[in-house]
């Protein structure tokens, strides 16, 4: 997201004269809890993802569900079909670049984790989601990351590391797949760019729900062609359907409903670090579920990371109010 265009689209709007957003409440449900509730869902997906039929493609999968959802999105949020209209230049231009951020994201990380595996694609995607929101909060000047963002972001990365690495460290140590990285790496920065804009459109006093509408809406025209060249057999049958249903109408619809909801009293930076509690999701399930075993250094990694939550969770004393401390 470079410097110039990002500054011009932060410019103040000019003419008639828009209400200003109501200042960040600092209150543990005001944000968090439906952040933290979103985070929690997104954790099955990995599960649920694994019902799909044999031979259903990674990427196929996640577009199908952001076509799904993406349009559900749009098709039911009040006004998101007006917001365009509503909205200066540069702020449709965010539109445009959150609407890219957010199809890229299932088109990075699902052949992420098909050429890497679910541990260290989500350590890479999730993992540094934060770190990109801060340095392009910073970079944007939307807001300043503070000592107690840092030090609980370092700890939630930290035990989401060990966490979802544990199994990989306790076995013989296999390669890492360079490409796939990447690949994860660019999910992460997708993930904290549609958080980043989307936060931003609503501090300028544009409704949660439109604004996640119309970046979802565009998303799912965008992931479109790719749904259409890769779909195949596996999305007429009964469980294909179904996996794609939850993906759609929970995961996506559900989930960055409330996702928005919470970014209009959170800001991108925290919001992205709360989101950690997914892999924490994933790897429970995991367990009870799928039957996978995690080693004692993996424990450790989700009490690290549980502790950087709480953290963030929590509400900062009133000096700190409307910033992110």
């Amino acid at each position: 997201m470079p410097n110039d265009t990002s500054s011009r689209f932060s410019r103040p709007r000019t003419g008639a004269t828009r209400a200003r957003p109501r200042p960040r409440r600092a209150g543990v449900f005001a944000g968090p809890v439906p952040i933290l509730t979103a985070a929690v869902l997104w954790g099955t997906t990995g599960t649920a993802s694994s019902s799909a039929p044999a031979g259903a493609p990674a990427a196929a999968i996640g577009a199908a569900g952001l076509v799904l959802g993406g349009l559900l999105l749009f098709l039911t949020a009040p006004g998101a079909r007006a917001l365009p209209r509503a909205c200066t230049g540069g702020e449709r231009r965010l539109l445009v670049l959150g609407a890219l951020a957010v199809a890229g994201y299932p088109l990075t990380f699902y052949p992420a984790v098909a050429r890497t595996g679910v541990a260290v694609a989500t350590v890479v995607a999730l993992g540094g989601a934060p770190v990109f929101a801060g340095l392009l909060g910073r970079f944007t000047g939307q807001s300043r990351p503070t000592t107690r963002w840092a030090i609980a972001t370092g700890a939630a990365v930290l035990g989401c590391t060990v966490l979802v690495l544990g199994p990989e460290l306790a076995g013989d140590g296999a390669s890492v797949d360079t490409v796939g990285v990447l690949l994860a790496g660019l999910a992460g920065l997708s993930y904290a760019g549609y958080a980043l804009v989307g936060g931003q459109l609503i501090a300028r006093g544009h409704a949660s729900g439109p604004v996640m509408g119309v970046m979802f809406g565009g998303a799912a025209l965008f992931v479109l062609p790719v749904l259409l060249w890769s779909a195949g057999p596996w999305l007429m049958t009964a469980r294909g359907a179904l996996v794609v249903l939850y993906l759609g109408a929970v995961t996506t619809f559900l989930c960055y409903g409330l996702f928005g909801y919470g970014l209009r009293h959170t800001t991108a930076q925290i919001a992205t670090t709360l989101t950690l509690v997914e892999p924490a999701v994933a790897a429970v399930l995991g367990v009870a579920v799928l039957g996978e075993r995690l080693p004692a250094a993996s424990w450790c990694g989700l009490a690290v990371l549980a502790l950087g939550i709480v953290v963030l969770t929590l509400p900062a004393g009133s000096r700190g109010r409307g910033t992110l401390t």
